[in-house]
């Protein structure tokens, strides 16, 4: 066997075609988009290379075929946060086999040793946390959402074998829209409504500006004081509305207003993957054109549940269990079935509690690793999320 710097056509073209013959057979399966994955490794679109680093490398077996595939990354906004400098690996592929597995890890390793990091997680993106991040560990039968990874059942030995150890686990959560929510959520809805100090709408007539303006205040107010969470700036709130634009449903951005000011809400998008699993992997013209088809047939009939917020001067007051209600309006109009909320850490029972109020259930489970370098050091799971007072 043989591993390979993908740094030329030829090889780049073998680390992206892979996993089709790894899950050749699993009818599960949905590709990610080639143009997603392209993005996260080129510099000009990807502005952690500014200051970090990325590198691919392709495992060909002693025929010449490519058998495996990894990446690792430098990230600068996460590499000196630890209490050791922490390197990424990801998109890792390979056939069930340890001695490939090993010199696919070995040299995503030795590379970040050789950037001075003393640990690595994974798998995890050269990006944001919401996207290809984890390995599935827990329910290999439901087709994987969008950006979310999916993988055989033996990565989990491949990786613990080498010396990976469980970081977090990350827990999906599903609900059924067509389950009716609790009574006192139905209370605490109508309480709402019938107070002149509060508004619970959609998204319906908002423009992007206005749409950016709500989503950062709400976000300021929810999540700034925790550590790691630096205010949003205008330009980022209007960078993730305009990016969420072509697939954004406004009857499922819902938010509650308070004395005319957002203080909750609860992003939704249509789930992505009922219409990709039709394109191969490749949103190119006929890839769009399919993409349109099915948009407007309506064939997305889950919706993802992107980020669930609360200003901290409101938290448990039951707004989490309001904006349910209001969002089971569009199941009586026949547009959605269920609901999947992006994962949340075990890091953090407040958050899954508030999911288990609302009747939605740990369907999925993935997990992130860490695999220490220096093998004698003690290994800390990821610290909980202590509630604050105030």
């Amino acid at each position: 066997m043989k591993l390979v710097t993908a740094d030329d056509p030829r090889t780049i073209r073998d680390w992206m075609r892979l996993p089709w013959s790894i899950y050749r057979d699993d009818p599960n399966w949905i590709p990610h988009l080639r143009q997603d994955i392209e993005k996260v490794f080129d510099p000009k679109r990807n502005k952690l290379f500014k200051g970090g680093n990325a590198r691919r490398w392709v495992l060909y077996d002693d025929a010449g075929a490519a058998i495996g595939r990894v990446a690792a990354f430098v990230n600068p906004k996460t590499a000196r946060t630890e209490e050791r400098p922490t390197g990424g690996m990801g998109f890792f592929e390979c056939i069930n086999d340890r001695a490939a597995a090993t010199l696919l890890l070995d040299g995503a390793r030795d590379w970040l040793i050789a950037q001075g990091m003393q640990a690595m997680d994974g798998p995890i993106n050269f990006g944001e946390k919401n996207m290809y991040w984890g390995l599935l560990i827990e329910n290999f039968t439901d087709p994987p959402i969008y950006g979310v990874n999916y993988n055989p059942p033996y990565y989990r030995d491949l990786l613990e074998g080498y010396g990976f150890k469980e970081y977090y686990k990350q827990l999906f959560f599903k609900r059924s829209m067509e389950v009716k929510a609790q009574p006192i959520f139905h209370r605490k809805y109508n309480q709402l409504k019938n107070d002149p100090d509060f508004t619970i709408r959609d998204a319906r007539g908002r423009s992007v500006d206005q749409l950016a303006e709500d989503f950062r205040t709400v976000y300021n107010a929810a999540w700034v004081d925790h550590a790691g969470f630096k205010p949003m700036e205008k330009a980022q709130a209007l960078k993730i509305i305009r990016a969420m634009k072509p697939v954004m449903d406004p009857r499922i951005l819902i938010w509650v207003d308070h004395k005319k000011k957002p203080v909750a809400f609860y992003i939704s998008v249509p789930e992505l993957n009922e219409i990709f699993r039709h394109v191969n992997g490749d949103l190119n013209w006929i890839g769009k054109l399919k993409f349109l088809w099915h948009k407007w047939r309506g064939t997305v009939k889950t919706m993802t549940g992107i980020v669930f917020g609360v200003a901290r001067e409101f938290q448990g007051k039951g707004l989490e269990g309001a904006m349910i209600v209001f969002a089971e309006k569009i199941v009586e109009q026949g547009l959605y079935r269920d609901t999947v909320l992006t994962w949340i850490g075990d890091f953090n029972p407040r958050m899954i509690k508030v999911c288990e109020n609302l009747d939605a259930v740990n369907y999925r489970t993935m997990a992130t690793y860490r695999y220490l370098f220096d093998r004698s050091l003690p290994f800390n799971r990821h610290p909980l999320i202590e509630k604050k007072d105030g």
